[in-house]
């Protein structure tokens, strides 16, 4: 659970430490600027930008109710981030599943990256994409999704 929070707890330590150098320096603007940055650098990277991540099999399930893809991220991803951000609001409507947190998510990312936890994996129609263009994905979410399947 803690290893989310071990890169934005990182970026704000570094942060204070340095904007605390730039105080004492005799630079109060210049310290506050460098403290924003870190605490924006650590918001971007927390578990808190994404969408509430689900477990694998309950994404696997929904998935197959509503055709809305998969995303298997991780905390600290930049890739991960730049997804996220790139697709904005859409993100919500995919299923995401944080492989930190859930071991199933984490060995369906491996089985689908010859052993490798490379993440984001989307998952389509049951077919992974390891780090897609976000542009394909918000297609993806933006298409008519096929009624659930019996």
């Amino acid at each position: 659970m803690m290893r989310v929070w071990t890169v934005p707890t990182l970026f704000a330590l570094c942060g204070s430490v340095a904007a605390t150098g730039e105080f004492f320096a005799g630079d109060p603007g210049g310290a506050t600027a460098l403290l924003l940055a870190f605490l924006a650098l650590a918001g971007v990277n927390s578990p808190l930008v994404f969408p509430r991540s689900v477990g694998a099999r309950e994404a696997q399930r929904r998935s197959a109710a509503d055709g809305r893809p998969i995303v298997f991220w991780r905390p600290g991803c930049a890739y991960c981030v730049r997804l996220r951000l790139r697709l904005g609001r859409a993100a919500r409507a995919a299923h995401w599943v944080d492989i930190w947190r859930d071991p199933a998510g984490a060995a369906a990312v491996r089985a689908a990256n010859d052993g490798n936890e490379t993440v984001p994996t989307v998952v389509v129609a049951g077919r992974p994409h390891t780090n897609p263009d976000p542009a394909w994905v918000r297609d993806q979410l933006s298409a008519p999704s096929p009624g659930p399947r019996s």
